[in-house]
């Protein structure tokens, strides 16, 4: 008798079988994400995927693919196996180096933006800037913005750097490594200051998802009651703030009565929580006193 011809493995078929594997492992998005890691084996988009459908994958192309499928199996986020995440319309390059950027942080962004004429210089201010997705879109929403943006970790600060570059901005936006306001000269003065800091309980830390727990924990761990980086915030940003400028955080979903406590009473004027696009609280926005 003849050997059974092995089997062939076409696009198709490989999304097909990949996607069933995810539901069954229970991963987010499990076509979404078969599609993007494959897309990234093969180095092409993933709308050209449905156009070759019935195209077999060569053995390097399934070995790479299949290496990528357990590590996507093991936890690992697949923004960091692609190596990059949109946002605001443009493509970061993220790793294990630094938070992957969520949509609710473009939030933030416009909530910055709105406050800043597109036909005026203005000096913004982007604390724990991780990939630099804050400061970087700012920077390109605002050609006359200047930037400065700091982090405490040199390694994020790298992939900041590169994504500035990359996205042609790193002409206005200067990475300074240290803690917070820290690293910052006496009179500073910026028109805003924008935050995504930790802000997640320390309690809570290990009942996160396991993907958010490859992301760096530096980025994530606010103290006990969440609040140890926010509140430093809200303290020093007044002394670096232009009179009627702007400060914005992104904070946890349940801090928002909390947050707004904490800018009253440092002095801040028109003190607003606003939502996500899921109605939770996420965003803390204030004037600096005139």
């Amino acid at each position: 008798m003849s050997s059974p011809a092995p089997q062939i493995w076409t696009i198709r078929r490989v999304l097909d079988w990949t996607r069933a594997r995810f539901e069954k492992e229970a991963i987010d998005s499990a076509r979404l994400t078969a599609e993007l890691l494959l897309a990234h084996t093969l180095t092409t988009q993933r709308v050209k995927l449905y156009m070759d459908l019935d195209r077999p994958l060569v053995a390097d192309e399934l070995s790479a693919f299949r290496a990528l499928i357990q590590r996507r199996l093991s936890g690992e986020p697949t923004q960091y196996l692609v190596g990059h995440r949109e946002f605001y319309g443009r493509r970061f390059a993220v790793d294990a180096r630094v938070l992957i950027p969520r949509p609710e942080t473009e939030l933030l962004v416009e909530a910055v933006l709105r406050g800043l004429p597109k036909d005026a210089p203005r000096r913004v201010l982007d604390l724990c800037t991780g990939s630099g997705c804050i400061a970087v879109s700012v920077a390109k929403e605002r050609p006359l913005a200047e930037l400065i943006a700091t982090d405490l970790s040199p390694d994020a600060l790298q992939v900041a750097k590169a994504n500035a570059e990359a996205l042609g901005v790193s002409d206005r936006v200067r990475f300074i490594e240290g803690d917070l306001l820290g690293p910052l000269a006496n009179g500073a003065r910026f028109d805003a200051i924008v935050s995504n800091p930790p802000y997640i309980r320390t309690a809570e830390l290990g009942s996160l998802q396991r993907e958010v727990q490859r992301e760096p924990r530096l980025a994530l761990d606010g103290g006990e009651d969440g609040l140890d980086l926010v509140r430093r915030i809200v303290e020093g940003a007044l002394a670096f703030l232009e009179p009627g400028g702007r400060l914005a955080l992104e904070i946890g979903d349940e801090e928002g009565d909390a947050v707004k406590a904490l800018l009253a009473r440092a002095g801040y004027h028109e003190v607003a929580i606003e939502q996500d696009y899921a109605r939770l609280d996420r965003l803390a926005l204030a004037l600096a006193p005139l």
